[in-house]
């Protein structure tokens, strides 16, 4: 690719470390970033006049609109908009009242005050409160386990009949409604308070739309009573719906075929109705209300022709009109309902905000979640004294709204005039349409809903794991019910977010070259690594939940077991200091026996001849390298008494690689070098061989034989390649770091320092070091000198303090040897 297209350019600076970053930059301390309690305390209780301003608007955003509000600019586009929006309120509110198991009219009233609440308190422009089909279903599940019919079946004397009295169920019902959502309202007025907004982004997308998916599969199985005009028994709880469903299908030969006539015709006639208008509403002014028109001409079918009366097919019934007055909802009830308070108030929150939030990216204005939540929840707690069911922005009605032109929440305003007039005047003419027409209405609405299980197929190509939660989701509130199948899903979801951060992807980065950068090894063939330092970084932040697993793959991927290494190091310091211990009686005998010498006559110089050790290795190494002994060695060997292994370095500047004498019997003599030790050569960490050496060192007796030195090396232990002396630590993906996780670091910095491996840490935020300040990270032997701004200012310090030659090696030979033979 042409480097010209994206230009280029060269900075020259000094290597940066967090220090000298401090120093150029004047980085505020914590405290000067942080104002005291005391300070905050007053700062929040003072009022001023902008900060009342701010707080009167933020409260009531309606007064930051609507006195700049333009008739002319957005009255008929809002007008227009909100009676569209009505005439969808009326058979949704319907419909959706039966869902939620309340008369119809309860439906009407919750297409009406709640939006009228949220006008004055909402922050978007172009969503439409009101009925909603997951929460009518979720508002039904609850309704039907606390007042189900057996609880009100009417009793003649003392005999037990199999009506039911609806009036006092359906008035029960009503209350469980209200109380209801009367407590989801004021748990989002409360969250919203406390800032807690963002309490919605633990629903994620995928996981809305797998539970709305699920619950229309609940809608269609709860509304398939008045579909084949049957009576199944109402089962609540876990695996409610699979009951359900057995029912209805042992209940099919018993089909009342006047109801499902009425249903089939109602469902064919709407979807062509629907797919027509979708083929010619980009050419009408406003869509047409095929809902309404249904409705309408169902109601005129069913009251001319006695639908009810001839062929006992149900209707809605009785319609009152005019308002009710509030009324307080019973508190007794809250205990049993409070589990479903919350997830009705969670669902509709999510729903709300994510409608909210693409209409608002789409317009270009902001919504403020916080907010939102307190309006969503005064909108319920308000209307339910109202006897209103709990409402959320819909998804249809909001669509129609922002196509028909509507600009704000006026339009909101004319659509709740639309269904006010129907509950003043118009109710009572609804009385006559059949409930299998309004059934038919909430199958066919749910058709989009359906074709959400379209996500399996593009989840599957985009990400597993978001598909696990879709399908999760979908099977638990299938199986589990709309509550607990919220709860098990919102579970497992953050069960997916935990198992990423514990099990991240471990890399070790090399250079490509030419370039400042570091990329991973393993997935860029051209990124090479720098001699001597290996550079490790994690895909997510380092904290209590993976830091074990961090050290391990700190392990693996640099190739040192530290455990091993450092009880290698401290079993060769041991030793070392037993063979001190030992050349030093040595020496001592050495000396007494010179002395012995010098006092005796010449009749003793025929004993034990006095030899240098330089000397005799010296000798020992010309002659002994292959293997062959003369015969003058052989004698030698075997008239000397010390059979002494002489360990030496083979030059004065490589400390590091040692040759060894071994001795024992005459033939077995041998002179070799630690490369040539093999990773099978384990005996050097047998306690036995150890004990064995140990009583050899400590005996006092000059005939004391070394009948066999194990060979030490590094490959004994493993696999060692220990060809680094620095280890560069990325942290540029932690947004936080906790104190197990500085205590991991710091266990590291010591470890590797046991073994003369320096450790450095690159990248790191400013939020992540000022933890690092507050942990006590920092002392006299770890600074911020090692605490580097990049990756690249890191390994430039490295190559520089010790470069890439002056690296320890301890390489295994590669020829092949068995157990401790030479």
């Amino acid at each position: 690719m042409d480097s010209r297209r994206f230009g280029k350019y060269i900075v020259e600076r000094e290597v940066l470390d967090e220090q000298r970053l401090e120093e150029i930059t004047q980085r505020k301390t914590y405290s000067d970033n942080q104002s005291s309690l005391t300070e905050r305390l007053k700062d929040s209780l003072r009022c001023t006049v902008p900060k009342l301003k701010h707080s009167m608007m933020s409260s009531l955003p309606v007064l930051y609109w609507l006195p700049k509000y333009s008739v002319w600019d957005y009255g008929m586009p809002d007008l227009i908009s909100g009676i569209s929006v009505g005439i969808m309120h009326l058979p949704q509110g319907l419909a959706y009242a039966m869902l939620a198991s309340v008369p119809p009219v309860f439906g009407l009233y919750s297409s009406l005050y709640p939006a009228l609440i949220y006008f004055f308190f909402g922050t978007s422009r172009h969503i439409s409160i009101g009925t909603f089909t997951v929460l009518s279903i979720m508002v039904g599940s609850v309704t039907e386990r606390l007042a189900p019919d057996v609880n009100f079946l009417i009793q003649n004397g003392t005999n037990v009949t199999a009506e039911v009295n609806i009036t006092a169920r359906d008035s029960y019902r009503v209350q469980v409604a209200v109380a209801t959502t009367v407590l989801g309202g004021l748990i989002q007025v409360a969250l919203g308070l406390v800032k807690f907004g963002f309490v919605g982004t633990y629903l994620s997308e995928p996981l809305v739309r797998a539970y709305t998916t699920a619950a229309s599969a609940h809608a269609v199985v709860a509304q398939l009573k008045y579909i084949f005009g049957v009576s199944p028994t109402r089962f609540s709880g876990p695996f409610s719906m699979v009951y359900t469903l057995k029912d209805v299908c042992s209940l099919l030969p018993h089909t009342h075929l006047p109801t499902l006539v009425v249903s089939a015709v109602s469902m064919v006639l709407l979807i062509a109705a629907k797919e027509l208008n979708s083929f010619i509403s980009p050419k009408l002014p406003v869509p047409i209300p095929v809902e309404l028109i249904t409705i309408v001409a169902g109601t005129l079918i069913s009251a001319y022709t006695h639908l009810n009366r001839n062929y006992t097919i149900s209707v809605v019934g009785e319609i009152p009109s005019g308002l009710s007055p509030p009324s307080v909802p019973d508190a007794s009830l809250f205990g049993e309902v409070i589990g479903d308070a919350f997830a009705l108030a969670m669902v509709g929150y999510a729903i709300s905000i994510s409608l909210g939030k693409t209409f608002a990216l789409k317009h270009g204005y902001k919504v403020d979640s916080n907010q939102e939540l307190v309006a969503l929840g005064l909108s319920n707690a308000v209307g339910g004294f109202f006897q209103c069911f709990s409402v959320c922005s819909s998804m249809s009605r909001s669509l129609i709204q922002e196509t028909t032109g509507g600009k704000t929440q006026m339009a909101a305003v004319a659509s709740s005039l639309i269904v006010l007039v129907t509950i003043l005047k118009l109710g009572p003419l609804f009385q006559e349409l059949p409930k299998a027409v309004l059934a038919a209405i909430v199958f066919v609405n749910l058709k989009g809903m359906f074709k959400q299980h379209s996500d399996i197929v593009t989840l599957w190509k985009r990400s597993k794991i978001d598909l696990m939660v879709w399908l999760v989701t979908w099977v638990s509130t299938l199986l589990l019910n709309l509550d607990l199948g919220l709860a098990a899903s919102i579970l497992f979801a953050l069960l997916t977010v935990i198992f990423r951060t514990q099990m991240p992807t471990y890399s070790v980065l090399g250079n490509v070259p030419g370039t400042e950068l570091y990329v991973d090894m393993e997935t860029h063939r051209e990124a090479r690594d720098v001699p001597g330092v290996t550079i490790f970084r994690s895909s997510a932040t380092v904290y209590f939940a993976n830091a074990d697993l961090y050290i391990e793959a700190l392990k693996e991927k640099s190739g040192l077991d530290i455990s091993k290494m450092i009880i290698y190091k401290k079993r060769q310091e041991a030793k070392q200091r037993r063979r001190e211990r030992r050349a030093e009686r040595r020496a001592k005998r050495q000396a007494k026996k010179e002395r012995r010498v010098a006092q005796r006559a010449a009749k003793h110089l025929s004993g034990a001849p006095v030899f240098s050790v330089e000397e005799e290795a010296g000798s020992w190494r010309n002659t002994c390298v292959d293997g062959d002994v003369t015969d003058r060695e052989q004698q030698g060997c075997t008239e000397r008494e010390n059979g002494t292994v002489f360990i030496i370095p083979t030059t004065p500047r490589t400390p590091d690689r040692w040759e060894y004498l071994k001795g024992g019997e005459p033939d077995c003599t041998s002179l070799g070098s630690i490369s040539e030790l093999q990773e099978g050569d384990t005996t050097t960490l047998d306690s036995s061989s150890d004990d064995t050496l140990s009583r050899d060192l400590d005996s006092s007796s000059d005939d004391t034989l070394s009948r066999d030195l194990e060979r030490i090396s590094l490959g004994s232990l493993g696999k060692w390649s220990w060809d680094i002396h620095s280890i560069i630590i990325d942290l540029s993906t932690a947004n936080f770091i906790d104190i197990v996780a500085i205590k991991t670091i710091r266990n590291i910095i010591h470890d590797f320092s046991e073994i003369d491996v320096d450790i450095y840490i690159a990248g790191c935020q400013a939020p992540v070091v000022e933890q690092l300040e507050l942990g006590d990270f920092f002392s006299e032997t770890i600074t911020k000198r090692s605490l580097f701004v990049s990756v690249h200012d890191a390994v430039l310090y490295c190559l520089n303090h010790r470069g890439a030659t002056s690296i320890p090696r301890y390489e295994p030979s590669v020829d092949t040897y068995d157990g401790t033979k030479l």
